[in-house]
């Protein structure tokens, strides 16, 4: 079946390359006699849920050094130090990616299709996020018309603005009943065309962004938990996508490994978060996430370090990605959004909002529904959420022991990086890179040179340790 999908889908991908004509002039593309004009709504929604999840996985890919998850097996990385590094081809990715969002959402307004309308939605918001997550300001009002090369930049406080509008909007079209064209649960690459389900993703999304607010005088951990209420019950309503080309793009990244082409190292601090040097005791996902060594162990890499001696590069004495993972595996899908995230959001909003029972049974849930997940054996899962150290009780329970779990969950998900800001990096353990460029933790990237060198109403940013709106 998984074939058929994916012939299906490149059936449909040869015709999708259609939708940039939104946003020509802003990416200079010339007149190609190839793409098609105007592509069919299913065709719109295989494209667009496709590339939603390949982007979240090419910011993973950036943030997931930031966040240590991954170390680099050079020694002084820029990778891993904090040097300004150029990251033109995820922005393009992430701006081609929402002008095929917008021509679908056009066509679906001409055409009354809301549940297209509501998806489109949801899929812009979400992109919304990623880039003013990583950037901050950066044009949106202005990205999506002929008339200028040039889009004046959108604060960053606005486009999260409108990622929340955008979320609204979307649960109002999805309840709608009169949509012209239903949604094609084959084109439909990360819901199946379940309404119920995007409109949960909406409300998980919007959970999300209302609780990235908490350095802020806006937040309102209330508001919060309403979203939560009306969001994902089970790992079964994740957004996730699993059609590939060939595989999951970072069991690639594990092949490339294995066959020399070095990357995919995970981090000292992951490993040693995991393993029982941190925290006094071991998480059984753990092994669920990579594999022992050649020697048997577990070891990471020091972010900025590079590889550990007395093994060189080649050796598999360090821990990598794995192509075991149910996380990693060459068909696992891409997880833009989960219910172990969402249990974890639910966790920390009710616990500033003094509501310690509520919190616990979030965390706990949590965790329960990561380690399924996982794979994790049931009797593991027991013994973890028995240990003293896990289960703290609703009197004790602190930030601290919600964003452990949570980094866990959010393994390899470009969200982990906005939680590690909004937390000062304060993980048990957790060290600057070695070699560093900055004095301090990274709480931004610099504009790249793809819009710098052709649009000069980009912002000038010079240092990377500036924090973005909701930092603070």
């Amino acid at each position: 079946m998984k074939k058929i999908l994916q012939y299906m889908f490149a059936l449909m991908m040869v015709g999708a390359v259609s939708g940039l004509q939104s946003c020509e002039d802003y990416f200079d593309l010339e007149d190609n006699p190839n793409l098609v004009t105007d592509p069919p709504l299913r065709t719109l929604l295989s494209t667009t849920t496709h590339k939603t999840a390949m982007n979240s996985y090419r910011v993973a890919s950036i943030t997931s050094y930031f966040a240590q998850y991954l170390a680099s097996s050079t020694q002084g990385s820029a990778t891993d130090t904090y040097e300004i590094a150029d990251y033109t081809t995820t922005w393009d990715q992430l701006y081609l990616a929402m002008a095929d969002i917008y021509d679908m959402r056009q066509k679906a307004v001409a055409e009354g299709a809301s549940d297209y309308v509501g998806v489109a939605d949801i899929l812009l918001a979400y992109h919304l996020s990623l880039v003013a997550d990583l950037w901050g300001d950066a044009p949106y009002s202005e990205a999506f018309i002929n008339t200028t090369l040039t889009p004046s930049f959108d604060s960053a406080e606005e486009l999260h603005q409108e990622s929340l509008r955008l979320l609204d909007e979307a649960v109002a079209e999805l309840s709608k009943t009169e949509s012209s064209v239903i949604l094609d649960p084959v084109s439909d690459l990360i819901h199946g065309g379940s309404k119920d389900n995007w409109v949960k993703t909406a409300y998980a999304l919007k959970a999300r962004q209302l609780n990235k607010l908490t350095g802020t005088a806006a937040y309102d951990p209330q508001a919060v938990l309403a979203a939560v209420e009306n969001s994902y019950t089970s790992n079964a309503d994740n957004a996730d996508m699993a059609v590939f080309a060939t595989r999951n793009p970072w069991a690639q990244v594990a092949l490339d490994n294995e066959n020399l082409l070095l990357g995919g190292w995970l981090s000292e601090q992951l490993i040693e978060h995991l393993d029982g040097t941190t925290y006094g005791f071991v998480d059984p996902r753990l092994t669920q996430i990579t594999d022992p060594t050649v020697n048997g162990d577990f070891v990471g890499t020091p972010n900025g370090a590079g590889n550990v001696p007395p093994g060189s590069s080649t050796v598999q004495d360090e821990n990598y990605i794995s192509r075991n993972s149910p996380l990693t595996g060459d068909e696992s899908p891409l997880i833009i959004v989960s219910y172990p995230e969402v249990k974890m959001i639910e966790a920390e909003a009710a616990l500033r909002a003094g509501q310690t029972e509520r919190a616990y049974e979030a965390y706990l849930e949590g965790i329960r529904a990561s380690m399924e997940l996982l794979e994790v054996d049931p009797a593991e899962v027991q013994e973890y959420l028995t240990n003293p150290a896990v289960a703290v009780g609703a009197a004790n329970l602190t930030l601290a022991d919600i964003f452990r779990e949570k980094y866990v969950i959010t393994y390899l998900n470009p969200e982990a990086w906005n939680d590690a800001r909004r937390f000062d990096y304060q993980y048990a353990g957790f060290t600057l890179p070695e070699n560093a460029a900055l004095p301090t933790f990274i709480r931004r990237v610099a504009y790249p040179t793809g819009e710098t060198s052709k649009n000069p109403n980009t912002p000038e940013i010079t240092d990377l340790a500036d924090p973005l709106w909701w930092d603070q």
